[in-house]
């Protein structure tokens, strides 16, 4: 039995022995998502949803092979971080070398791996639940535990961020469709590391010129960011020149959510706004490891949050893109731990 579930805290009371046997009750099947995981419901939360798109019905959890190494927010019916929480890693920038830094890198490789195989099987008519599948089994596959799974109880192994979801997309059972675009945010587990990255894709063929324009913005952001990566450099300027080239392109920044140090942790020191005028100290050093991931919006920055304490939502309803790279600040600049590799599916503007 894998010791992790989302359905609320009364399914521990009888302890794990018992708490098997509660997922063949109907209940536990397809419902929507509450409480950041913790718990379901059967009817969709009523809210004031800012776009056409609603949350649908969630499957039951997916397992993970017990000999496969997880996190220790695995196996807790919080699904909270204790080791990250408490590390001084979340105010002291790790930097990180020789052996432990292989298994970053090899780590990074596997999730660039997991997110091609998402990204093939990206068509219309296909669920993000389903995304959710092949990113589970493709992890597994590789000896890794999806990150999310269990993360503050999120309740899936990915985030897939469908148009107006800025990030944190819980995937269900809606139907990707013709013209959309979907963003798949994967993390994966391995050799006690983390590996982090994602990209946004435009589903079929019948995208607008607009949203596919605020793909390949947000594509650049990131690109320009990347570029900027140098020992010396202050974490503030990376949302400068982010900033720059979507306002040049007609689009807006999201300020709610930045990108951050990756390691044996999920999430640690530095912060790595992406927006200017940000108040983020330090300079990047040699050896230190962390994510760029802007989120840029085809309208208004801000963002509004589901009922289900995870989807982030643009507040006018319109559309949002991100990508993100793991990075590690070398003598020069930097390397791309998650680059894309020579048979990594094309993106729109490649295909």
């Amino acid at each position: 039995m894998e010791k992790s579930c989302f359905c609320s805290q009364e399914c521990f009371k009888g302890g794990w022995g018992d708490h098997k046997d509660l997922h063949s009750d109907p209940k536990h099947a397809w419902l929507y998502c509450l409480q950041r995981g913790g718990a379901r419901a059967k009817a969709m939360p009523a809210f004031d949803y800012t776009g056409p798109l609603r949350p649908q019905p969630i499957s039951p959890y997916r397992t993970v092979p017990e000999e496969i190494a997880r996190p220790d927010y695995a196996s807790r019916p919080d699904g909270f971080p204790k080791e990250e929480q408490e590390s001084k890693q979340q105010k002291v920038i790790k930097v990180w070398e020789g052996e432990d830094l292989e298994k970053i890198r090899r780590t990074c490789r596997a999730a660039r791996e997991v997110l091609d195989e998402a990204h093939r099987a990206i068509r219309p008519g296909v669920t993000t639940d389903e995304i959710d599948r092949v990113v589970h089994d493709a992890a597994v596959e590789r000896g890794s535990y999806p990150s999310p799974l269990n993360y503050f109880n999120f309740p899936k192994s990915v985030c897939t961020s469908v148009n107006e979801v800025i990030c944190h997309g819980i995937p269900d059972k809606r139907e990707l469709e013709d013209g959309d675009i979907v963003n798949v945010d994967v993390t994966v587990f391995r050799e006690g590391m983390h590996g982090d990255l994602n990209e946004t894709f435009v589903v079929g063929n019948k995208a607008s010129d607009r949203a596919k324009k605020l793909v390949k913005c947000a594509h650049d952001c990131l690109a320009k960011a990347i570029a900027e990566v140098k020992p010396g450099t202050r974490f503030r300027d990376v949302g400068e020149v982010i900033t720059r080239h979507a306002k040049s392109e007609g689009f807006s920044v999201v300020k709610s959510y930045c990108g951050h140090g990756i390691g044996d942790l999920f999430h640690c020191a530095p912060n790595v706004p992406h927006y200017a005028n940000n108040k983020a100290v330090g300079l990047m050093k040699v050896g230190q490891v962390f994510t760029i991931e802007p989120m840029i919006n085809e309208g208004s920055w801000r963002d509004v949050t589901w009922p289900d304490d995870w989807t982030s939502t643009t507040a006018d309803g319109k559309l949002s893109a991100q990508f993100e790279h793991q990075l590690v600040v070398t003598e020069t600049g930097c390397e791309v731990l998650s680059a894309r590799l020579p048979d990594s599916p094309p993106l729109w503007w490649e295909a």
